[in-house]
């Protein structure tokens, strides 16, 4: 059996080595055949990816299913580059802020980091992250027709750019569509809702406490992530603009109208307790058969169709966002990405861009979703060439009707770069609508006040 020549002179570059494969045998070279046909797609690539050799990294990511599959698959990342990877697992509401702390204090303890699109801003604004361009055009660390950038998704490419230049390198995204309960509305003679007016009308059909059922609910808990990860679509769609003049402006009759339409929703076709709900909960009960719709984002569709705890399987349909008034429908374009921290010497700098282009990769992308061994298939893969694949589409379908379609449609038709406020002073206001829009929903504050309040508090963060 015939070994691949670079790999094995690596192998035998010492005596000590040879002597090993001799005795060894057969098994040793079927083994290590197998694992050179295993990196042979990457090994296409036109690059050394033993550049930075002997290198260590440390990644921090969330504890969730589609970063686990990656690590499963570091290993192989380790063999092909001789790199080690050290993976931090810290929870979503965590991660932003200790990823701002080492970038702040300059100690590069995260070589990268699962990275909140909504940060960059705050990033480029101090020079803490690299720009990619340069990564991205240097023939000896990436070679472009194998990485084929212009593949990933790029609604998501573009929320990972500030001004025109990449600050990171998208590796899992979602999209927020409308997720029904096919039967429900068939029941009710009822089509998915083409207007927010139209969804609010079909939340009011199906809407039967009595018999334990709500019409809908959307995403109530209060934070930057939370509601504001909801709101924000519906005032685009009600013509919100955040900058007016050049002045972020939260209020206003656009918001008034945006924040009334929600909490209407919320408060007659929505569990009273949706007021806390984040998404999870949403799915939860939704899975349960408590609740007939809900818009959020489309990876929710793997927590519905759970076997081992939905009794809605086969009853789930999807759509896109209703339009608003404006006429636009507008979807979050969510995703974790993989910047490069600034204070990392050189050589570990290209470490990091090799991880980030492996991980971000047709081929990794592939191995972590449909060709993954284990049981969590990802639906939040960059590449629209994998969305394509037959193979992950008849996967994906499997999730419920115009399922695909729905998602796609949302990323190339929906998106909106502008759906948040893409400013460096971004945390402290989404923490501050978050609190407004909670507030109004309380009914600690009317619709007006809880907004004219948040002006009032954003403005002082935008002069500081």
């Amino acid at each position: 059996m015939k070994l691949h020549r670079p790999t094995r002179r690596t192998f035998l570059k010492t005596g000590t080595a040879a002597a090993t494969l001799m005795g060894f045998g057969p098994a040793l070279l079927r083994q290590a055949a197998a694992q050179e046909a295993d990196l042979a797609p990457y090994k296409s690539a036109k690059i050394d990816w033993q550049q930075a050799t002997g290198e260590t990294i440390t990644v921090a990511v969330i504890p969730a299913s589609y970063f686990e599959n990656l690590i499963t698959l570091a290993p192989q990342f380790k063999t092909l580059t001789g790199i080690d990877v050290r993976f931090e697992k810290i929870p979503p509401a965590q991660i932003r802020q200790k990823s701002v702390i080492d970038l702040t204090s300059k100690t590069g303890t995260y070589a990268t980091h699962a990275a909140d699109p909504m940060y960059y801003a705050l990033y480029a604004a101090n020079k803490w992250v690299e720009p990619l361009d340069t990564y991205l055009k240097d023939p000896k660390l990436t070679d472009p027709a194998w990485f084929n950038f212009d593949d990933i998704i790029p609604a998501w490419r573009s929320a990972d750019s500030v001004g025109g230049k990449l600050y990171g390198v998208p590796y899992d995204g979602e999209v927020t569509i409308q997720v029904y309960r096919k039967d429900l509305y068939d029941a009710k003679g009822l089509k998915p809702a083409n207007t927010l007016e139209a969804y609010m009308a079909n939340a009011a059909a199906l809407n039967s406490p009595n018999d334990r059922v709500w019409g809908a609910a959307l995403r109530g808990v209060a934070g930057a992530g939370q509601n504001m990860y909801i709101y924000p679509s519906i005032f685009r769609e009600f013509g919100g603009e955040w900058l007016k003049g050049g002045k972020l402006t939260v209020n206003g009759p656009e918001a008034e109208a945006a924040l009334a339409w929600y909490i209407d929703l919320m408060r007659k076709y929505a569990p009273t307790a949706a007021a806390n709900w984040n998404w999870p909960d949403i799915a939860d009960a939704f899975s349960q058969g408590t609740v007939a719709s809900y818009i959020d984002a489309h990876s929710s569709a793997s927590v519905v169709n759970n076997p081992e705890k939905s009794k809605v399987i086969g009853k789930v349909a999807y759509a896109r966002w209703p339009k608003g008034p404006s006429g636009k429908r507008v979807t979050s374009i969510w995703n974790w990405g993989f910047p490069i921290n600034s204070a990392l010497p050189e050589k570990r700098k290209k470490a990091t861009w090799l991880f980030i282009q492996w991980a971000a990769s047709a081929e990794t992308q592939a191995r972590t979703a449909h060709r993954f061994a284990g049981p969590a298939k990802r639906s939040g893969v960059n590449r629209s060439s994998i969305w394509r694949d037959p193979e992950y589409v008849k996967l994906m379908n499997g999730f419920g009707d115009n399922f695909v379609e729905a998602t796609m449609e949302a990323l190339q038709s929906d998106t909106d770069v502008d759906w948040r406020p893409r400013v460096p002073q971004w945390p402290a206001i989404g923490d501050t609508m978050a609190t407004a829009i909670q507030s109004a929903l309380s009914g600690q504050a009317t619709i007006k006040v809880a907004l004219d309040d948040a002006q009032r508090r954003i403005e002082p963060m935008m002069r500081g």
